[in-house]
């Protein structure tokens, strides 16, 4: 008989590099006992386990005597037994899940109390019972509302009730007296909900404790927040049971967290909130205002000392910015967690920079700390304060970016007025996990609680949400929906902006102007030069290595002059598609109307040439701006009816017209034409190759253009290099058509070699590569029609209408046309680039679809072989970090084979 497998592991049987199995605080726990760190004794359940309990509904075989024998240890380890009377041990039930969830799933702190054993605590603290008191009633609290689904707020109205009679503000302030009256409300409340009494039995207590952190998997907030942040479904948390510690023994006690770099502007220093006479929750929960990290040592220099040196071999070991929890015992020093820290976008870049310069990590290394999703959140606006306007309030910038919107206090109202386009600013006293889908759906967080590591600052670092927390002054009514701050009243929907860098909090909306970075990017700023911003130098390094790292080009999508020359400022390499129906749209929508519409040959060769020079010109504009570089150009492409007036309008015209009586002319004639041309799919109908083959000179001129404008350049000096891009081309002998003509008029008109190919967006052109590539000197994809074709719905009707559903189910972690599909439109482009490259080894092949600039499939591009990506001007910076992070990756991976 087959044993049963290992799910329970000693902290020293672990380390860093088991987070699979024993989920982030686990690996970390055990690598902290492993370096001799002063870490609690505990032991780590797997994910696995977690995962055959979620599958089947019960603890899996065996698991019960595994823990049975690591509890036995860690008993005697610390010289007491689970449950006793007279000297118990108490342990926490902590989650700890491979990628870090801060705030989503559950904890329970003094797990083992009960109407006995709480005396014996008391004893154990030198007769402390306010202590001993205190701790139980944070157990009840804790236990009911984690695993019994007792609803929080009674817990908390009971509190506010005992510390109304004291006359007090300060659970400080409650003595033994009030803390054990309150243990018995928290009784009466728990019975009253859970329908039971709260259990006496330790084991019971653990037991339960470690099922309800394998549910929190499942947890709402959980789950959101995965999707949020795109962490596997399938992962599973591990559960760490550790012996406790306690913060909350009085004044030469307390408990903090620490960061070994500032994780809001990644400046060096000594970054963090310590809370005495506390345990970890209140630190995290903001409902008292902490100190900062410094004071300690004031209080306790030889426990701040300690810490320092502790949090010097942790960053030294982690080569990386160090998020640390810590208790201090009656003068002891505990460490009770660490992490790779969460940082702001600008934290990011700057502590690459910096672990570089301290020969911790190499450039390799540095681009892999960063991401094109951090960089993109860089460069969004920030506040122009040139007019000074007044601060409302203050507090802790604890999360950058410049953020305006209505204030609302409560998650409910925040995604009611999102979803209605409005932008909002949640207002809380200090958030907490159910306030996670408000987080998401707002601008930004402004808390009156909690400092740099508080739940909303920590949070929204990781969202990349702007936060300000820890504005004092505000007086925060979530009741009745307002604020107060030196007699201004803010009520909701109210407009403030909040500065996350700052701190400031301003009443209305405050204008806003170009980041550093996109300054830097644009050409504004020399990242060389003295005093240029720190951030900006740390981009300047981080992209040149990307630059001269990356194998995948960057082009941009652009229609016009202006379009295409800031992209090339911003690093584009050519354009990768330019949209030539974009140059059909406003005044000239007419002519291709009448194109469209003509009856005769002369009608169409009237309309063909009013089009041809202005399509020229607009072709010199974009080679001139784009000299050197090629520049892919789109025949028309979009579905004809965007090009005809409205069948509903002109029927109602008509209608109008015919019941006054008057002639209805023209606008009849018309009608008439576009029933005549009516699609019940247009998507699917005459549009791309199909619009060109059956309309005569359609292709001809725009094609003659291309090459005209191509000459005039050449004949000024300039050195255009255009690609002519056939569009929704499915078989291979539409491409050979436009081929034939294409060529005869290049050949015509003197422009020099001008590449052609084409859009791979049918589905039957990627299975069919290799013979359209015998006629296509370039594929490009198009991945929007691409993915629209292959699942079989239209992106403008789906997103709105379904993809909310199938994302809450798990049937989409992202929406296809965010992030590409690699099982389905990810073949298809696998197949396409493979088989076409067998017919023609020097087939250049790129995307332009959207995908095109999306950092995760970016990754997937550089995997399958491709050229270049293509996006827009703004994402070009993200996708050149992106192509050198996906080349570094490659490397170190083939590496470590």
């Amino acid at each position: 008989m087959a044993a049963n497998p290992v799910y329970v592991y000693d902290f020293v049987e672990g380390n860093k590099d088991m987070a699979d199995l024993l989920g982030g605080k686990g690996a970390n726990l055990a690598e902290m006992t492993n370096l001799g760190l002063p870490v609690p004794p505990g032991f780590t359940i797997t994910t696995e386990a977690c995962r055959a309990y979620l599958t089947t509904g019960h603890e899996p075989g065996g698991l019960r005597e595994q823990v049975d024998i690591h509890l036995t240890a860690l008993e005697e380890a610390r010289g007491k037994r689970l449950g006793e009377a007279t000297d118990p041990l108490l342990v926490s039930v902590r989650s700890g899940a491979r990628y870090s969830m801060p705030g989503m799933m559950e904890t329970v702190l003094n797990v083992g109390l009960n109407d006995e054993s709480v005396a014996g605590l008391a004893m154990q603290a030198g007769g402390d019972e306010r202590f001993a008191w205190d701790s139980y009633r944070r157990l009840i609290q804790m236990f009911g509302k984690t695993v019994c689904e007792v609803p929080g707020e009674e817990f908390e109205h009971a509190l506010d009730d005992a510390k109304r009679a004291r006359g007090t503000v300060n659970d400080l302030d409650l003595d033994a007296a009030d803390l054990r009256a309150l243990v018995d409300a928290y009784k009466k409340i728990f019975a009253k909900h859970a329908g039971r009494e709260f259990p006496q039995d330790a084991r019971e207590q653990m037991d339960l404790a470690i099922r309800a952190v394998f549910d929190s998997w499942h947890a709402e907030r959980a789950v959101l927040y995965r999707r949020q942040e795109r962490i596997p479904a399938d992962l599973g948390t591990a559960v760490s049971v550790v012996a406790m510690v306690f913060g909350n023994l009085g004044p030469d006690s307390g408990t903090g967290v620490a960061f070994t770099r500032d994780p809001a502007s990644g400046t060096q220093g000594i970054y963090g909130d310590y809370l005495a006479n506390a345990q970890g929750e209140d630190v995290v929960a903001g409902i008292r205002n902490t100190i900062p990290l410094q004071e300690l040592e004031r209080l306790d220099k030889r426990s701040y000392d300690q810490l320092l040196g502790i949090m010097s071999t942790l960053e030294n070991h982690y080569r990386d910015l160090c998020d640390i929890e810590f208790t201090i015992e009656r003068g002891k020093l505990w460490m009770l967690q660490t992490r790779v820290g969460k940082r702001t976008a600008a934290a990011a870049f700057i502590i690459a920079g910096q672990l570089v310069d301290e020969g911790l990590i190499d450039l390799d290394e540095a681009i892999l700390r960063v991401n094109g999703a951090q960089l993109g959140q860089l460069m969004f606006p920030r506040f122009d304060l040139s007019d000074e306007p007044k601060p409302l309030a203050k507090g802790v910038g604890a999360s950058p970016g410049a953020a305006v919107g209505k204030a609302v206090f409560d998650a409910a109202s925040a995604i009611e007025m999102a979803k209605s386009g409005e932008a909002v600013i949640l207002v809380r006293r200090e958030t907490n996990p159910d306030d996670l889908a408000g987080m998401i759906a707002a601008q930004g967080i402004l808390t009156s609680r909690g400092g740099k590591t508080s739940h909303a600052a920590v949070v929204a670092r990781g969202m990349g949400k702007t936060c300000v927390s820890g504005a004092d002054a505000l007086e925060v009514d979530t009741r009745k929906k307002k604020f107060t701050v030196d007699g201004t009243t803010i009520v909701e929907g109210d407009v403030i902006s909040i500065d996350g860098t700052t701190g400031r909090v301003y009443v209305g909306e405050v204008p806003v102007q170009p980041s550093e970075v996109v300054r830097y990017f644009e050409g504004d700023l020399d990242a060389d030069q003295e005093g240029v911003d720190p951030l900006v130098s740390a981009v300047h390094r981080i992209m040149a290595h990307a630059d001269a790292t990356r194998r995948l080009r960057v082009r941009t999508n652009a229609d016009t002059g202006q379009d295409a020359a800031r992209a090339r400022r911003f690093g584009a390499e050519g354009i990768g598609l330019c949209r030539t129906e974009h140059m059909f749209l406003g005044e000239r929508r007419e002519l291709v109307e009448r194109l469209i519409l003509a009856r005769t040959e002369g009608e169409r060769q009237e309309a063909l040439d009013a089009l041809l020079p202005l399509q020229r010109a607009d072709f010199v504009e974009i080679f001139e701006a784009m000299d050197g570089l090629p520049v892919t150009v789109r025949l028309i492409d979009p579905p004809l009816h965007e090009f005809l007036p409205s069948l509903e309008e002109l029927a109602v015209s008509v209608a109008v017209a015919h019941e006054r009586g008057e002639n209805a002319g023209k606008a009849e004639a018309l009608l008439a034409a576009v029933r005549r041309m009516h699609e019940q799919n247009p998507m699917l109908g005459l549009r791309g190759v199909r619009l060109g083959l059956v309309i005569p000179g359609l292709f001809a001129m725009q094609v003659r253009a291309i090459a005209e404008a191509a000459a005039e350049c050449a004949a000024r000096g300039g050195s255009p290099h255009p690609e002519i891009m056939v569009p929704l081309v499915g078989a291979v002998q539409e491409l050979e058509t436009v081929r034939a003509e294409a060529e005869r008029i290049i050949a015509d008109t003197g422009a020099g070699e001008v590449s052609i190919g084409t859009m791979i967006e049918v589905p039957r052109a990627a299975l069919t590569s290799g013979q359209i590539a015998e006629a296509a000197e370039f594929f490009s994809f198009g991945t929007n029609d691409l993915t629209q074709m292959a699942w079989g719905f239209s992106r403008d009707d789906v997103e709105g209408a379904f993809f909310w559903r199938y994302i809450e189910l798990g049937i989409f972690g992202i929406s296809p046309f965010e992030s590409i599909d690699r099982d389905g439109v990810g073949r298809l482009v696998r197949i396409a680039v493979d088989e076409g490259r067998v017919a023609r080894p020097d087939l250049k092949v790129g995307v332009c679809g959207e995908h095109g600039g999306d950092p995760e499939s970016v990754h997937f591009f550089h995997e399958v072989g491709l050229d270049y990506v293509s996006c827009s001007p703004f994402r070009v910076p993200i996708a050149r970090l992106e192509a050198g992070r996906a080349s570094v990756e490659t490397a170190v991976a083939s590496d470590s084979r």
